[in-house]
């Protein structure tokens, strides 16, 4: 098999040492960065091509993360990779302790087909600036964009070193039986699953980016008109094919019909309609239908309207919604916002806290007490209050699931360390050790031992 000639490539590769020079993964980033910009409008015509995606949106949702993370790294690699030193411990005298992050080997990266650069290169270029040797699996799902990334790095990169293995459900699965040094894979839980118990048997790390129903709940406390604003913004963004988008709505029974109304208002004046360039297709037809299947037609508040031919769906609101309707049983990643009324804020806590835990989670109050219980008492992957999605922008807070939503985080530092082993190494004086830990023993010697230990 092809791919396994070229994984055993990168472990002869690797055990040349040469990935883990700094002036090494500088190289080959500032290389990465310089394709980019240099295929840009090739990037741009194979994601239009895929889903309508804009040169704006994909500027601002792609590229812009992809230029930012390999910034970081060169800034800040050797700081990065530098030892850090620790304290050493009283019984471990004369001695020094330091930890060392080593890259780990053979990784793959395994992307998703909604945000398909960001998805695909931003772990790669981690695990390039952690020292790894790679191989990039696509979604085949976007199909331009996965033959873009393969000509730019098949092309101008050594494959025993960074590698894009095309190819669909079939190819993944051989890829799968390999032994990696870890797998970083994107996607749903239920392919996450997969992922996970092929990974096992070969006992192989992995970090899983999934998703989850992620939930913004409006109070009464809230700014609404800001709340409307940026909830339609990130839940309409992508055309709702998102992983941290809001899934669905849960809304202060007092201003609920108020802020429906502010909703509507946004996603008129934001103009999403069937020829807008900001607003994204359906990437496909199965996704479409599945979809449609989420829309109850008595419960549609705005929008519903569709053209199957052009893959679009208009921003939907659902309203009157219960907790046992069918669009809430699955996450939607679509544009479709379910709205539920509340009256009881911390039963609402607790009703979230019976479900999987999410990958995100959203807050619109200005209420210091709900500030504070949202924090405490949820679990979830992360989070704003007061906006959604933009946590994402801070590369120093971590990205990544708990529990359903998935394993591991990424992103600066956090992206380093996945695909890294920290080793931990303690250097011992040659001189000056008492005899007390070597036999024969004694009280005497157990009475020391008690007061070091």
């Amino acid at each position: 098999m092809e791919i396994e000639s070229i994984l055993l490539k990168q472990r002869d590769f690797f055990k040349t040492q040469q990935t883990k020079s700094l002036a090494f993964r500088k190289m080959y980033l500032e290389k990465l960065k310089n394709l980019i910009i240099s295929h840009e409008n090739m990037l741009y015509e194979a994601i239009n091509k895929d889903f309508g995606k804009s040169k704006f949106d994909t500027f601002t949702t792609e590229l812009s993360f992809i230029l930012n993370d390999i910034n970081y790294y060169i800034k800040n690699l050797k700081s990065l990779s530098k030892p850090k030193k620790v304290r050493t411990n009283l019984v471990n005298q004369l001695g020094n302790s330091k930890i060392y992050a080593d890259p780990l080997g053979c990784v793959l990266v395994i992307g998703a087909w909604n945000y398909p650069y960001q998805l695909s290169f931003s772990p790669i270029i981690a695990a390039m600036a952690a020292g790894n040797c790679c191989i990039l699996k696509p979604s085949e799902i976007a199909e331009n964009t996965m033959k873009a990334m393969a000509k730019i790095i098949n092309e101008n990169f050594p494959p025993e070193y960074l590698y894009v293995y095309e190819g669909g459900i079939g190819e993944t699965t051989e890829l799968l039986k390999l032994k990696f040094d870890k797998i970083f894979f994107t996607g749903s839980t239920k392919v996450g699953k997969i992922i996970y118990q092929a990974a096992a048997e070969h006992l192989t790390p992995v970090v899983l980016e999934l998703g989850g129903k992620s939930p913004a709940i409006v109070t009464k406390d809230a700014d609404l008109e800001v709340a409307a604003k940026r909830i339609v913004w990130g839940k309409f963004l992508n055309a709702g094919q998102t992983c941290v988008a809001p899934d669905y709505l849960l809304v202060e029974e007092s201003v609920h019909e108020q802020f429906l109304e502010m909703l509507r208002k946004y996603i008129t004046e934001f103009k999403y309609g069937p020829d807008s360039e900001h607003y994204t297709r359906i990437i496909n037809q199965r996704n479409f239908q599945r979809l449609m299947n989420l829309i109850n037609k008595e419960k549609v508040y705005f929008g519903g309207n569709f053209d199957e031919k052009n893959l679009f769906i208009e921003p939907t609101l659902l309203n009157n919604v219960s907790w046992e309707d069918d669009v809430m049983q699955e996450e939607i990643f679509g544009p479709i916002l379910p709205v539920i009324s509340f009256t009881n804020f911390n039963l609402v806590l607790t009703t979230i806290l019976e479900l999987e835990k999410p990958l995100a989670a959203y807050l619109f109050t200005r209420n210091s007490e709900e500030k504070e219980a949202f924090t405490t008492k949820l679990s979830f992957g992360g989070g704003c209050i007061n906006d959604v999605i933009m946590h994402l922008g801070n590369d120093r807070l971590p990205f990544g699931g708990v529990g359903n939503s998935g394993i591991g985080s990424y992103h600066g530092i956090y992206g380093f360390e996945a695909f890294s082993h920290q080793k931990s190494i303690l250097e011992k004086a040659t001189w000056g050790e008492p005899d007390i830990k070597y036999p024969p023993y004694s009280e005497k010697k157990l009475s020391w031992i008690r007061k070091l230990l």
